[in-house]
């Protein structure tokens, strides 16, 4: 397991080698510095925790300042952990973008956007009611949700109107594109959940 934090810049077309225009996402990868290191011997499992984007130290509880002073390392605003990572590290180390290289196969995970409060033919693609026959405002609405007599209840799960995105979802088999190391970029093809400048995790 290897792999890196990094935000999502915006989408572009990139061209391969026989000049096919491939949709690709371009992502600020990295640098991230190594916080901490646990073993299946102190912690019960082995992790590498990264830490991403430079954070002021007044904005920092004490507690905090002094696990990043234990690493030797600059507060940062992201901690994320990477279980099994491969390779050795310890703290105050440095992981970039060169990890990766054109043709690998990786695992994308942030947070889709945010729709806010959606009905249920938006949220869930309902058909809606019917136009005619005297319905003149069921247009969108979900129709009967529950029963008459028995079980007399609305079952768990149900699918009705409510706070729609803003998941945590994970793409996988994405292939890595082009690596840009001078510029911390990389470029993966197809699009990836988030807006722009999202905070991603990238995964082999």
């Amino acid at each position: 397991m290897r792999g890196l934090l990094g935000k999502k810049i915006g989408m572009t077309r990139f061209f391969d080698e026989t000049g096919t225009p491939v949709a690709a996402t371009v992502i600020e990868a990295g640098p991230c510095q190594v916080v901490q290191v646990k073993t299946s011997e102190k912690d019960g499992y082995n992790a590498v925790q990264l830490g991403y984007i430079e954070k002021k130290e007044k904005r920092v509880t004490k507690p905090l300042l002094g696990h990043y002073k234990k690493a030797n390392t600059a507060p940062r605003r992201v901690l994320r952990e990477f279980r099994d990572f491969e390779g050795e590290m310890k703290p105050g180390d440095t992981v970039s973008v060169s990890i990766f290289t054109a043709g690998d196969r990786v695992r994308v995970t942030g947070c889709s956007k945010g729709k806010g409060f959606a009905g249920v033919v938006k949220r869930h693609h309902f058909s809606g009611g019917p136009r005619t026959h005297g319905q003149s405002d069921r247009h969108r609405a979900p129709g009967s949700v529950g029963q008459s007599a028995y079980p007399n209840r609305v079952f768990r799960g149900m699918r009705m109107a409510g706070r729609m995105g803003n998941d945590r979802v994970t793409l996988r088999h994405l292939r890595v594109l082009k690596v840009v190391p001078e510029k911390n970029l990389l470029l993966v093809q197809g699009g990836i959940p988030g807006s722009r400048n999202s905070l991603v995790e990238i995964r082999f």
